[in-house]
């Protein structure tokens, strides 16, 4: 694989803003002789900036038929997330906006500040029938601007009120700034927290996902989510096949090690816009061996003889195939049997919902 000439994009996982055309969208293209001559007159591009655009959509929830996860509804507070990770899946829904799943996708955010209202009033229906509400399945819940809008701990509240199930998955050690809320919901069988750790080269993370918590962070936060008694798993997310995968065993180790007792991984997956901008990100930081990454990556997800950069199916998008895929699930199976760690299923406890006001002062502090 070629190194890619132009300089890198510090700070950011995606390496440029191209608009897909998959739904016929104009394209844009930067013209060299401008960028030369602002260059010449003004000094380098002004470095990107995150911007916020507040939404107000009709409703929060989100419901799905996948028959191969294990939520059927979930919760996004945000559009785009700002710690960047060039493999994130979900990069291809800024496209629905006319927007880059690239350098957009981290830049251009979208918030939903009325999210726990829309929730209050959805649980609050006759028809309305519990069930866990999965948080982080697309974009991540505790991404930096949490800290500023606070929308996730706002969903929080409405379902420890409600006494609603739900589950989080991030990649970030803010989720421990909601530790007192996600202590009662354990307390009540409510909620269970996943964190992906990656890598446990803080210097790869830089690179990989720039503006996501440090491992180190990440584990720590494990920690401390068992030592409240709060269900934790350990989410290896995804292995990424010569550049990650050699930290499987350590990061089973060490999770085991603060005494958690569920853990699990997940190939990389490259849909749509994803596979490009990842082939990218290879050519800036691992020319070198993107050739064999990739190869790795068709190899696993062959159909019918024939490389693949992903597999959509559903079963066997989570389930890599071939000699490449059979290596890493019995390295994980054998890291997992001599850490004494398994993946258990969190049962969570749908029986103890009540509907909540619609307005009025929320019964947070009864037992």
């Amino acid at each position: 694989m070629e190194q890619r000439r132009e300089p890198p994009v510090h700070g950011r996982g995606a390496q440029s803003g191209e608009v897909p055309t998959r739904f016929g969208l104009a394209t844009r293209e930067t013209d060299g002789d401008w960028r030369d001559h602002v260059e010449s007159l003004d000094g380098p591009p002004v470095r990107l900036r995150t911007t916020v655009t507040e939404e107000n959509p009709k409703t929060i929830l989100s419901f799905n038929r996948s028959p191969d996860i294990a939520f059927d509804r979930s919760i996004n507070a945000y559009r785009g997330c700002e710690h960047g990770c060039v493999y994130c899946f979900a990069r291809p829904t800024h496209a629905y906006h006319d927007l880059s799943p690239g350098l957009d996708f981290e830049t251009r955010l979208f918030a939903k500040p009325a999210a726990a209202e829309l929730l209050r009033a959805t649980l609050a229906k006759r028809a309305y029938r519990p069930r866990p509400i999965a948080m982080g399945t697309n974009t991540d819940p505790y991404q930096p601007i949490e800290r500023r809008y606070r929308i996730t701990r706002q969903v929080l509240e409405v379902c420890l009120d409600a006494r609603h199930p739900v589950t989080i998955t991030t990649k970030s050690d803010r989720v421990l700034d909601d530790l007192d809320l996600l202590t009662q919901l354990a307390r009540h069988r409510l909620t269970a927290v996943a964190i992906s750790v990656t890598t446990l080269d803080p210097r790869l993370s830089g690179k990989l996902e720039p503006r996501a918590a440090a491992p180190a962070k990440r584990l720590a936060a494990l920690g401390r989510l068992v030592d409240a008694g709060v269900p934790a798993h350990c989410s290896i997310a995804p292995v990424i096949p010569a550049i990650t995968d050699a930290f499987m065993e350590e990061i089973v180790q060490r999770a085991a090690a603060l005494g958690v007792r569920s853990a699990g991984w997940i190939p990389l997956r490259l849909p749509h816009e994803v596979a490009p901008l990842f082939r990218e990100w290879l050519s800036v930081h691992f020319p070198e061996r993107g050739g064999k990454v990739m190869s790795i990556v068709r190899s696993i997800r062959a159909k019918d003889g024939q490389g693949r950069d992903n597999d959509p199916d559903f079963f066997t998008r989570m389930k890599p195939r071939g000699v490449w895929a059979d290596l890493f699930r019995a390295r994980f199976r054998l890291a997992c049997t001599r850490a004494g760690i398994g993946k258990t299923r969190f049962e969570l406890d749908c029986s103890q919902f009540r509907r909540p006001e619609v307005s009025g002062q929320m019964r947070l502090f009864e037992d």
